[in-house]
């Protein structure tokens, strides 16, 4: 299958660090890594179903994010990210026992202007919103939930606990059966116009998929196979397993993943996570 073109255009106590390779990178850092996203795909879901982000607790006391909002999802998708936000929310809960007073508190997340300013970088569009509508929800999901599943993957060859790997492999089918939710979903749509763009629901996809390729180094995919002869078609083949060729999924290091989720550079705190995420990474 074909890789998608390239093109993406502190706090105080606890900002992110990329580590020197002098410096070992512990399993507790990867964790912390990962917690970092899942704070993100928590906030996001639970905003978007309930209204409300997630509760002090859970945050690890951490600032919550902005932007967020009550999506209007019809009851059949509401009933999907119901089943989304509480896995999410798992995830956060076990990555905090097992990182026990060693966990970060959630950083400081977008999850309102971020989602419109990566679609203007991605497809010149202004005023794009995730909670106005199903598709919109689902579009927004997708810039990230890929994104999970490729820094999993990256993180599993990189730990030393039989027990912090467990827990690791354990995430990493459940985020990609929620990618690959979200990308069925996506190519079932496909034809459709997102309102009010004229905009196919294929070609946003290619556009943040484009964007994300660009920022962690390639390794990304839309939801359908270009046509070997480049002519357009309305229904192209599917492509709702990203991977490089041989049937593996692709990996990604924090580097890439935070070079994606910042906007563009893996140094500069932005988008997503605009004071930088908590924890120690390289």
């Amino acid at each position: 299958m074909t890789t998608s073109k390239f093109y993406f255009g502190f706090t105080a106590c606890t900002a992110v660090l990329l580590a020197s390779s002098a410096v070992a990178q512990t399993d507790n850092d990867l964790l912390n890594f990962a917690l970092n996203l899942e704070c993100l795909e928590a906030e996001y879901y639970s905003n978007a179903v309930y209204g409300y982000g997630l509760n002090t607790s859970t945050l690890g006391s951490g600032p919550g994010s902005t932007g967020g909002l009550k999506a209007n999802l019809s009851p059949d998708l509401l009933r999907i990210a119901r089943e989304l936000v509480n896995d999410e929310i798992n995830h956060v809960t076990e990555l905090r026992e097992l990182l026990g007073n060693d966990a970060v508190p959630c950083p400081k997340m977008d999850i309102g202007g971020a989602f419109t300013s990566l679609a203007k970088a991605a497809l010149g569009i202004d005023g794009f919103f995730p909670y106005n509508s199903d598709i919109n929800f689902i579009l927004g999901a997708f810039l990230f939930e890929d994104v999970g599943v490729t820094a999993l993957h990256g993180a599993i060859p990189l730990l030393v606990s039989k027990t912090v790997l467990t827990t690791i492999a354990g995430f990493f089918p459940v985020e990609a059966y929620h990618a690959a939710i979200l990308r069925t979903l996506l190519y079932e749509k496909g034809t459709e116009m997102v309102t009010p763009y004229s905009i196919r629901v294929f070609d946003f996809v290619q556009g943040f998929s484009d964007l994300r390729g660009k920022a962690g180094n390639g390794k990304d995919q839309g939801i359908v196979v270009p046509p070997a002869d480049g002519r357009s078609t309305p229904y192209p083949f599917a492509n709702l397993v990203p991977q490089n060729g041989k049937g593996v999924a692709f990996t990604r290091t924090p580097k890439e993943v935070l070079a994606i989720v910042y906007g563009g550079n893996a140094t500069q705190p932005g988008t997503f996570y605009p004071q930088g995420m908590n924890g120690y990474f390289k």
